[in-house]
């Protein structure tokens, strides 16, 4: 029985003619986290918004190879993108709440996806922000314009928005590149929190922060991922002298 959340193989990924995924290759294990390091522009963002399809969006972008979630290829063209997006929640990286009050960042989301019974939104509101560590410092303001939260607080709120959609995988797109240090700590400890019950995906230029919160890791450089696997051996003994040259900081 294959385990895995995501399947991966020969995945190419294309902005107009240029090429910026080269046949990658990853299976994505339930309930841990994997971190995706590697220079700037070399990919990493390209990959994780593909196993959303949120570079649809994108009119120049086309993929090829099989990218399968829980054994079903997500560009079929049966597939329910709005569904595929609900179970497999985005974070990005600069937080993005919207112009509303606290409570209705995340209540906005469950009414699009036809839920309108109040007592149910409540419970689901105080759920995800409990989750998302946020309770207990906005509880007492939850009709406060998300706006006036601090970074890191907004950050938490965008997960707790994406957690209100009761995903299973969550993708985490740079997640902690705008906030200070204690902020970084935070979503960090909420990632490690996390695993327990979703899959998660972290993008991160911070190799000490992949350290710390991941369990595998995969190393991308121009558009190919050198290396994956557990990080606890990525950054002890690459099998890869790119990799290591790399982690050791003599290039990048």
């Amino acid at each position: 029985m294959n385990n895995t959340a995501f399947s991966i193989k020969q995945m190419r990924a294309f902005y107009g003619a240029k090429e910026v995924i080269k046949g990658v290759d990853i299976s994505i294990m339930p309930n841990t986290v994997t971190a995706l390091i590697g220079p700037s522009g070399c990919g990493k963002s390209t990959f994780i918004r593909s196993l959303n399809r949120i570079n649809d969006l994108i009119p120049s972008f086309r993929i090829s190879g099989d990218i399968m979630y829980r054994q079903k290829d997500i560009y079929d063209k049966e597939t329910d993108v709005v569904e595929l997006r609900r179970r497999v929640g985005m974070v990005f990286q600069k937080p993005n709440p919207f112009p509303k009050s606290i409570y209705e960042n995340i209540a906005y989301g469950l009414r699009i996806h036809g839920l309108n019974i109040k007592d149910t939104i409540d419970e689901i509101v105080e759920s995800s922000l409990k989750k998302a560590a946020l309770w207990d410092e906005v509880k007492d303001n939850l009709k406060q314009n998300a706006l006036t939260l601090s970074g890191g607080q907004q950050q938490r709120l965008c997960i707790a928005r994406t957690l209100a959609t009761q995903p299973e995988v969550i993708l985490f797109d740079e997640p902690c590149s705008a906030l200070d240090p204690i902020s970084t700590a935070k979503i960090e400890e909420l990632i490690h929190h996390l695993k327990q019950n979703y899959t998660i995906v972290i993008v991160t230029h911070n190799m000490q922060q992949a350290a710390r919160v991941s369990d595998y890791s995969g190393f991308f450089l121009l558009g190919e991922l050198i290396e994956v696997g557990r990080t606890h051996e990525i950054f002890t003994a690459p099998k890869d002298k790119r990799t290591e040259e790399y982690i050791t900081g003599r290039f990048g």
